[in-house]
């Protein structure tokens, strides 16, 4: 009993034994949460992609070899994208056609950052097919396996495609040079 009180009214009592376990306790938490995120961080460091793979996010395309009313393919990150130099004819038929009824109404000023490029992902949007360019009923591009008819803007016209070709992001870098992604 006289231990007790002595430990009481020196102040080391079992009230500094139990700050002392605590600080132990949240200490030895932190460490240890401090080692698991260290050993689990080369397993999530590998899920970021290669230095491969983010040059493919992007792809410069050489507009100045592309002559007016033609149109070429480029790839990005592994789908076709279709850039097409449009004449002053497809520029005004595609404008003229913003009136009509469209399944997926877009304005071609909407579509095309310059009225003379129009840069589009070459996929169908009705079941990933690859669309013939300069076929099909209204000019633009004509999907052969059901039937979809696009506009000389990419715009759906006719057929099961429930949307308009996907205009894909991209930056002019110069009068002549644009890059995709």
């Amino acid at each position: 009993m006289a231990e007790s009180n002595a430990a009481s009214a020196s102040g080391h009592g079992h009230d500094a034994e139990g700050t002392r376990r605590d600080f132990l306790i949240v200490a030895t938490g932190a460490l240890g949460a401090i080692a698991t995120a260290g050993a689990v961080w080369p397993f999530i460091h590998q899920m970021n992609p290669s230095a491969d793979v983010l040059a493919l996010s992007s792809t410069e395309v050489d507009l100045s070899a592309i002559q007016e009313g033609q149109a070429i393919t480029a790839v990005w990150r592994g789908k076709p994208v279709f850039v097409r130099h449009r004449t002053k004819d497809e520029i005004a038929k595609a404008a003229a056609d913003d009136k009509a009824d469209l399944p997926d109404p877009q304005a071609d000023a909407k579509r095309a950052q310059k009225p003379e490029w129009l840069v589009l992902v070459g996929v169908c949007t009705h079941l990933g097919c690859v669309p013939l360019g300069q076929q099909g009923e209204y000019g633009g591009w004509f999907c052969p396996c059901h039937g979809s008819h696009y506009d000389t803007s990419g715009r759906i016209r006719k057929g099961p495609a429930p949307a308009n070709l996907e205009v894909p992001p991209y930056t002019f870098l110069t009068d002549t040079k644009i890059q995709i992604g």
